[in-house]
């Protein structure tokens, strides 16, 4: 599978734009090509799909962890590029004709799944991988113990990458092979000070094949 970061606070490539917010591509053999958030703005998204390579319209699927703005923001002007996106999974409901909304843990795709809305504001994705599970959270509003217990249902995890907010309970991660903190990720230093092994730079440009 890849995972390829498109819009982030940071930019690994120096040729993308930084901004506040969060958004990567999710390619998984078998399973169409899910956009995870869409960042705060769809000017900033689309550009870097573009120096990126990534065609707006290979774009089959979106999944928004939660309705704040900057996981949201883009999702108009990909949607003005892009009308033929066939399903939109959201924790809670977004007034779209073709949206998905997932209140409990569930598969989406035979490898994919949802963690399901947690404490009534978030979800995160898994991609169950040989390797263990890939999990990808948008900000981790919810405890963090709570986003891995939910999707330790669906087997042991591997990877997270994603936003981890003020997160700070860094034991939970010892069993995690690989952690790329982004987004609004508060205690990156601490992370990387704890697991220099583990640890993973994120940013806009930063392509993951696991």
């Amino acid at each position: 599978m890849r995972i390829t970061i498109i819009y982030d606070n940071t930019a690994f490539r120096k040729d993308l734009q930084s901004d506040w917010g969060f958004s990567c591509l999710v390619e998984e053999k078998g399973a169409p090509k899910i956009l995870f958030d869409t960042g705060t703005n769809g000017k900033i998204l689309l550009s870097n799909m573009k120096k990126l390579g990534i065609d707006p319209l290979s774009i089959e699927e979106v999944f928004i962890s939660h309705l704040h703005f900057d996981h949201t923001g883009g999702l108009s002007e990909l949607l003005k590029v892009n009308p033929n996106i066939k399903k939109i999974y959201v924790p809670c409901s977004m007034g779209l004709e073709n949206e998905v909304i997932l209140k409990e843990p569930t598969k989406i795709h035979e490898n994919i799944f949802s963690t399901g809305e947690l404490e009534e504001i978030e979800q995160s994705m898994g991609v169950i991988t040989k390797k263990g599970i890939v999990l990808i959270v948008g900000c981790s509003h919810p405890y963090m113990g709570t986003i891995l217990d939910t999707a330790k249902k669906f087997g042991k995890i591997y990877a997270i990458i994603g936003g981890m907010h003020g997160f700070s309970e860094f034991e939970l991660f010892k069993d995690i092979n690989l952690i790329c903190p982004t987004h609004c990720t508060q205690h990156k230093k601490e992370l990387k000070e704890i697991y220099p092994e583990k640890y993973l730079e994120g940013g806009a440009g930063r392509v993951i094949d696991l």
